[in-house]
């Protein structure tokens, strides 16, 4: 986390990245299994695929958040890591104004799809393997931790600007 006044410390969030951060070792491991699985013709190596999938789908959803939090992805306006070249009031608001409607909106048209796969356990189908609702869960995650980061953005920005 940062020390930028605009950008306050969510310590809830914290666990979350950090274990969200470990899933980089398993995902590694199971992208390189996959290929010896399929050249030696063991087999599972789709069932291997779709965990990796699980897993990506999950390390992305919080990974985008923790970039942005962290300011260490891309962005047309990147900003300082300066405080006193932090995003004024006006940038956190945009900001604000332009993810919670786009969260808001998504959130309610992927709610029922959402529902749906985990009510009935949803599979990958091409495998059948179990899991392919965790990949819809996260699509819920990375929508609700860009809105929480923009509102705290949004907070932080109003709380310690004069």
């Amino acid at each position: 986390m940062t020390s930028d006044p605009e950008r306050p410390r969510l310590r809830l969030m914290q666990p979350l990245l950090l274990a969200t951060s470990l899933l980089v070792l398993p995902l590694a491991f199971l992208l390189f299994a996959q290929w010896p699985l399929r050249e030696l013709e063991l087999g599972w190596s789709r069932q291997v695929n779709d965990a990796a999938q699980i897993l990506f789908a999950v390390y992305v959803a919080v990974a985008i958040t923790a970039a942005s939090r962290a300011r260490t992805h891309l962005a047309a306006i990147h900003g300082s890591a300066d405080p006193a070249q932090a995003p004024r009031r006006w940038r956190a608001t945009l900001l604000l104004l332009c993810v919670t409607p786009w969260a808001l909106f998504m959130l309610w048209a992927a709610a029922a799809p959402i529902a749906n796969s985990v009510l009935s356990l949803e599979k990958f189908g091409e495998t059948l393997t179990p899991g392919y609702f965790v990949i819809k869960l996260a699509l819920a995650l990375l929508l609700l931790l860009v809105l929480i980061d923009a509102i705290a953005t949004w907070l932080g920005a109003w709380r310690h600007r004069s």
